[in-house]
């Protein structure tokens, strides 16, 4: 059948026209769907720094909710309407909010939001002070089910020095890059900032963007003097995090990339001090 015609042109539908709600429709199959939404959103996002100022970022961003056994399809549109609002300023408590309003505007049991993004932060030199931009791995996780679950997982790059290798060499020691990530629940306002400081201290040097002679002769010596395994990067790590009030929930662990092994060294260490 042709499309209706206006003065041989093909006819607009205006936003009167009634049009069919698909996704609306009952189901018969009767199943539950535990997780249904848009994954792999690419976004710009604005986050409130301690400073006072912001920074703007790029997130990846997933976004679900239940879907219930009698109900055929979700609002995808939906999703990204909860996110342009609440776009401006993304922090923690920004997550919650926009995931419960995610919850009701799709009339739903459950929903969840995942944000992943590179933050940035200052860094001085160690020796020279030169100023340079450092990169963590960041996310943000929410589940809203009525009550508000909220983890923050940020990803540090380090250094470590084998003690090993530093006992029974006559030449030096070998070290290697590591990453020490933690994920954490807390109360109250907990920077990013907070947990890169914890993470960074519990390695045998941290690092940096730019370094000249005097900052790297520093930290090679820093590395040297402070000697650690896996084991003690998760327990400093572990130790500095208990200390913490704030946090009631962590799980920290290192994965340190040899550098005369074929593989790589792992520990890891979760904790709920709400319960201990």
């Amino acid at each position: 059948m042709n499309a209706p015609t206006t003065g041989g042109r093909p006819a607009v539908a205006t936003v009167d026209t009634p049009m069919a709600d698909v996704q609306s429709l009952a189901d018969s199959r009767r199943i539950a769907i535990d997780k249904v939404g848009v994954k792999n959103v690419v976004y710009p996002i604005t986050l409130r720094m301690p400073c006072g100022k912001t920074q703007t970022t790029v997130a990846t961003i997933d976004m679900y909710v239940s879907l219930p056994h009698d109900r055929k399809g979700t609002h995808m549109s939906r999703f990204l309407e909860a996110l342009n609002e609440h776009r401006d300023c993304i922090k923690p408590d920004h997550i919650v909010t926009m995931c419960q309003d995610l919850r009701q505007r799709l009339d739903a049991k459950d929903a969840h939001i995942r944000v992943e993004f590179t933050y940035f932060i200052e860094k001085l030199a160690p020796v020279t002070r030169q100023p340079g931009l450092m990169d963590y791995r960041v996310t943000f996780e929410c589940a809203s089910n009525g009550e508000n679950d909220f983890v923050m997982k940020v990803a540090a790059p380090a250094a470590s020095l084998c003690p090993c290798s530093k006992e029974i060499s006559k030449y030096g020691a070998h070290n290697q890059r590591c990453e020490i990530t933690a994920e954490v629940r807390f109360e109250g306002e907990l920077w990013i900032e907070d947990v890169v400081n914890i993470l960074e201290k519990a390695a045998s040097a941290e690092l940096y963007s730019i370094l000249k002679r005097p900052d790297e002769k520093f930290v090679t010596e820093a590395a040297y003097d402070a000697p650690k395994f896996v084991e003690d990067i998760v327990r400093d790590a572990a130790t500095a995090l208990n200390k913490d009030d704030r946090i009631v929930w962590y799980k920290v662990r290192s994965e340190n990339f040899e550098s005369i092994h074929n593989h790589n060294a792992y520990a890891e260490i979760a904790r709920d001090k709400r319960t201990s």
